[in-house]
């Protein structure tokens, strides 16, 4: 039998906000250090498809089968094409209840173009150092960047405070968070946390914990990492108080717990909430380590 040629590949995806502009990278690397790089974006998208895109569209163009040991640091995409990919085809691409699988169209194609080789698929922590794993992050962010450029910095208030976060959730449910506070005057000061906790939840304890931390009175900005964050406290959450803290479905709202106590918290100061893009880098430079260092323990 013919031996398979050998082929790395590292893929990355994300929309910012989610959903929103998004951009997909890839890097395809042969068995003699020939790299290839691919990228692309798409106007309005979320997450989780830009990160299937990055794979179909590095698995495409293998123009014959291939032994494929492919990286990647989302884990919707190893464990659906691992894991869950035969029970939704068994039930005819629906979940419980009835309800469609998100993202049928995309899960059917890398179905097909997966089936075409031998694929060893790996979780990576992303933000953590891995060279190639941060390559088609930024691969992605640029193609994200071409169809809606960053916003410029929002400069901060007198005597504002402006605060960056940062998390980092791991499989089995440990997570981390760090923030960053750049108070009046030139200071500032960086805390960090660890629970087992959803990405969402550790989003929202970040931002309560940085908020707690500010000196009375002290007014805010708070740069949010995730539209869950951002939409929650400026739109959804008023929703939810009227709703006496349930959905427009009737069940109960996913951490309100906190997010009462985050509400409680900015109306001690005032607050503004801001995308995590208009901050400036150097406000967030480190937090994705120091989440993922706080997520193992090790700060």
């Amino acid at each position: 039998m013919e031996s398979l040629d050998q082929v790395t590949i590292y893929s990355d995806g994300g929309a910012a906000p989610n959903p929103g502009p998004g951009g997909w990278g890839a890097i395809l690397i042969a068995a003699n250090g020939a790299e290839r790089e691919l990228s692309g974006g798409e106007p309005r998208t979320t997450n989780n498809r830009m990160e299937l895109t990055a794979a179909v569209e590095a698995l495409r163009v293998l123009k014959r089968p291939c032994a494929v040991e492919f990286y990647t640091d989302s884990e919707y995409l190893r464990r659906g094409i691992t894991e869950w990919l035969p029970a939704w085809q068994a039930a005819g691409w629906q979940r419980k209840g009835g309800r469609e699988v998100a993202n049928t169209d995309l899960w059917q194609v890398l179905d097909v173009e997966s089936r075409r080789h031998q694929i060893a698929w790996h979780w990576v922590k992303g933000h953590a150092g891995n060279r190639y794993n941060e390559r088609v992050d930024r691969l992605a962010t640029a193609a994200r960047e071409k169809i809606a450029p960053p916003d410029a910095p929002r400069e901060a208030l007198e005597g504002e405070a402006q605060i960056a976060i940062r998390v980092s959730a791991l499989p089995g449910g440990a997570g981390g968070w760090a923030a960053r506070l750049a108070l009046p005057g030139n200071d500032v000061e960086t805390i960090t946390g660890r629970a087992a906790a959803t990405a969402n939840r550790l989003e929202l304890e970040a931002a309560l914990a940085a908020l707690q931390a500010l000196p009375d009175d002290t007014p805010a900005c708070v740069f949010c990492p995730s539209d869950y964050l951002y939409q929650g406290i400026t739109r959804w959450i008023k929703g939810w108080q009227a709703r006496g803290w349930t959905t427009k479905t009737g069940d109960p709202v996913k951490n309100a717990d906190l997010w009462r106590a985050l509400d409680a918290a900015a109306a001690a100061r005032p607050v503004q909430w801001a995308p995590a893009r208009q901050a400036t880098p150097d406000l967030a430079d480190g937090l994705d380590q120091l989440a993922a260092q706080a997520a193992r323990g090790e700060t």
